[in-house]
C-alpha cells in the first residue's frame, strides 16, 4: 500500500471512531478497537495475523504509558475527593483578583487538568465559571472559556495525560521534552483562544 493511500485510510479511521463515538455513541475503547482491526484488515494485514498485530501495538504502548497513567488518575482522584482542585482554584482566585479572574481560570484549568481527565476536571471547576459569571452580571462566556482552554491544553499537550504520553511513547520522546515542549506551544495557545478571544466574544454572546 502507498503512503498516500496509507494516509487516506488514517484520516477514514479517525472519521470513522468519530461517527462511532459520537453518533452512535459507542464506548471511546470500544470503537478505536474496531476501528484498528478494520483498518489492520484494510492496510492488508492477513486475517489471522490482525489480533496479534492490534495486541502487541496496544500492549507495547500501554507497557509504556500505563504507570504514568495510573499514578496520574490515582492523584487526580485524591483532588477530586479530598477538594484539593477546588481549594487550588479558590488560591488562584484571591491571588489574581476579581479583575483577573479569567486568567486565573485558565491557570487552574491548565494546573488542574494535568493529572486529571478533561471530562472530571471540567465537572470540578465549571461551577467556578457560574459562580463567577452570576455574581458579576458578566457573560458566563468570559469565564468558562479561558477555563476550558487551560482543561484543553493540559489535556492534549503535557504528560501525565494520556493523548501526550502516548505520542511520546509512539515516537520515542522524552517526556520531558514532550512537557516543555507542551507548555511552550500550549500556553500561547491557551491565552490566545481562551483568554484573548473570550474578551472578543464574550460581549457578542448572551
Amino acid at each position: 500500500m502507498t503512503p498516500g493511500l496509507l494516509v487516506a485510510l488514517a484520516v477514514l479511521a479517525v472519521m470513522l471512531v468519530l461517527v462511532l463515538v459520537t453518533w452512535l455513541r459507542v464506548p471511546a475503547f470500544v470503537a478505536l478497537l474496531v476501528t484498528t482491526i478494520l483498518v489492520a484488515l484494510a492496510a492488508g494485514i492477513p486475517a489471522g495475523e490482525v489480533i496479534g498485530t492490534v495486541q502487541q501495538g496496544i500492549g507495547g504502548i500501554l507497557g509504556y504509558i500505563a504507570v504514568v497513567i495510573g499514578l496520574g488518575a490515582m492523584f487526580g482522584g485524591l483532588l477530586e475527593r479530598s477538594g484539593g482542585a477546588r481549594a487550588i482554584a479558590d488560591a488562584l482566585l484571591r491571588r489574581f483578583g476579581a479583575e483577573r479572574a479569567p486568567s486565573a481560570l485558565a491557570v487552574t484549568g491548565l494546573v488542574i487538568a494535568t493529572p486529571v481527565f478533561f471530562d472530571v476536571a471540567l465537572v470540578l471547576l465549571i461551577p467556578l465559571a457560574y459562580s463567577l459569571a452570576r455574581d458579576s452580571g458578566k457573560s458566563l462566556v468570559l469565564y468558562a472559556l479561558p477555563l476550558i482552554a487551560g482543561i484543553a491544553v493540559a489535556h492534549a499537550f503535557i504528560p501525565p495525560t494520556p493523548g501526550p504520553v502516548a505520542v511520546a511513547a509512539l515516537l520515542g520522546a522524552d517526556l520531558g521534552l514532550v512537557l516543555l515542549t507542551g507548555l511552550l506551544a500550549g500556553v500561547p495557545a491557551m491565552i490566545l483562544g481562551g483568554l484573548v478571544y473570550s474578551r472578543f466574544i464574550a460581549p457578542r454572546v448572551e
